[in-house]
């Protein structure tokens, strides 16, 4: 048992999806899953560990921002041996051919964050996906007829900014999307060299003011789930 994880050794899978609502981790269990054993509710952060076509996967909320994601991956990397950590989540498109409901991969992360500064004592890092595990999520989304794009995106510190056009920097240097997680998880599979992955579902788009509905939302966060458990069982 860990500080925020209230599972024992053994309890969580090599593989973990990360979704930052709770209650989304608790939809892909009950929904994807078979055999499904909850193994955390400490601050009702939910954890997951079932099968997925025969093979074990877990399931961790992460909450919102890089300092809550970062407690759950320094606890999952360092107390519980995954190897293998997904992000599926939604993001807000920078890029005119970004549309809502696209697939996005997180090839890298940007951010306007602080954390990797104090880590590396002021100096800049380039937190990457796993090409295998990108490579893998890119075909299971083409097997089902899925264009995802590739890309950079932006892990944002703050989701209510000061400048409500800073997006538009982003942008210009190619970033695909706005999320507030990818990087700091990236950060954390260099440093435990663990392999990691972000797939995001386009939500919404800084640049049209489109909005997905819920029920919209539902739909293509599903198919988003499915691709991640492919990748996550490879």
């Amino acid at each position: 048992m860990s500080i925020h994880i209230g599972a024992k050794p053994g309890d969580i899978a090599e593989a973990v999806l990360l979704p930052g609502d709770p209650l989304r981790a608790q939809f892909i269990a009950e929904t994807l899953l078979t055999e499904p054993v909850q193994y955390n509710q400490i601050r009702n952060m939910f954890g997951y560990t079932g099968l997925y076509k025969g093979k074990r996967v877990s399931i961790q909320g992460t909450g919102m921002g890089i300092p809550s994601i970062s407690i759950y991956v320094n606890e999952l990397f360092r107390d519980y041996g995954v190897k293998r950590a997904i992000r599926i989540g939604t993001a807000g498109s920078i890029q005119h051919d970004v549309k809502l409901r696209d697939l996005v991969i997180a090839l890298a992360a940007s951010t306007d964050s602080g954390a990797n500064a104090i880590r590396l004592h002021g100096r800049s890092f380039a937190p990457a996906a796993s090409f295998t595990l990108l490579k893998t999520a890119y075909d299971a989304a083409l097997a089902r007829g899925w264009q995802a794009k590739v890309g950079g995106v932006v892990s944002s510190d703050m989701f209510y900014t000061e400048d409500p056009e800073e997006w538009k920097l982003w942008a210009q240097f190619g970033c695909l999307a706005v999320e507030m997680e990818c990087a700091e998880l990236y950060t954390l599979a260099a440093k435990y060299r663990r392999e990691a992955l972000t797939l995001l579902t386009i939500s919404d788009s800084l640049i049209s003011h489109e909005q997905t509905t819920p029920a919209e939302r539902q739909t293509a966060f599903t198919q988003m789930m499915e691709v991640a458990l492919e990748t996550a069982i490879s």
